[in-house]
């Protein structure tokens, strides 16, 4: 009887202890929208919404069937308003191939950015929103799954999140190169 009493006991704190977890995870949700909007570096305890999660195995063949690799990471120093340019306090190294779009996985992006958001994803598709596109940022960062939120928003519907991201990349010994995001347009958001 006692043990089953302490199993009990356990089980609600477990129960107790994930529902806390829940609030934190809702605390750092935009009621409004669903998008992160703090604490990136966390363990992403949601299914993607709008895409599929992806290993690397299913990266390589989306890679050899042409899809677009989308980087999100968070460039630290941003862009200058009056000239695009990013100004690079982090060096980045992506996955050969990738675009870097800095700061397009946050929860809240100005309009500015989200313009840049959409164009490139327009460009880099040809316009077509059925091509494959895969996001990444790190491993344990909600960037990317707030950018496949972010792209099935605007109708394309074939999106990939690398979970992963560089860090399960460079984890299975393969190369990285230099990233160098396209400047932000000075009439992005008109």
């Amino acid at each position: 009887m006692r043990c089953a009493v302490l199993a009990a006991a356990f089980g609600l704190a477990v129960l107790a202890g994930a529902a806390r977890a829940d609030l934190a995870s809702d605390f750092d949700t935009d009621e409004a929208t669903g998008y992160r909007v703090q604490n990136y570096r966390a363990p992403v305890t949601r299914p993607v919404e709008g895409g599929e999660r992806i290993d690397l195995p299913a990266l390589d063949r989306l890679r050899d069937e042409g899809a677009v690799l989308i980087d999100t990471m968070p460039q630290r120093g941003g862009y200058d308003p009056a000239t695009g340019a990013w100004r690079i306090v982090d060096k980045r190294e992506t996955i050969p191939g990738a675009t870097w779009l800095p700061e397009t996985g946050r929860g809240r992006l100005e309009p500015r950015l989200a313009a840049y958001f959409a164009r490139h994803l327009a460009r880099l598709t040809g316009g077509d929103r059925g091509r494959a596109i895969v996001f990444f940022c790190l491993a344990d960062c909600w960037m990317s799954w707030n950018a496949v939120k972010r792209a099935a928003a605007l109708g394309y519907g074939r999106l990939y999140w690398f979970a992963d991201g560089t860090d399960g990349w460079a984890d299975a010994e393969r190369p990285l190169i230099e990233a160098v995001p396209p400047p932000v347009l000075p009439f992005e958001d008109r």
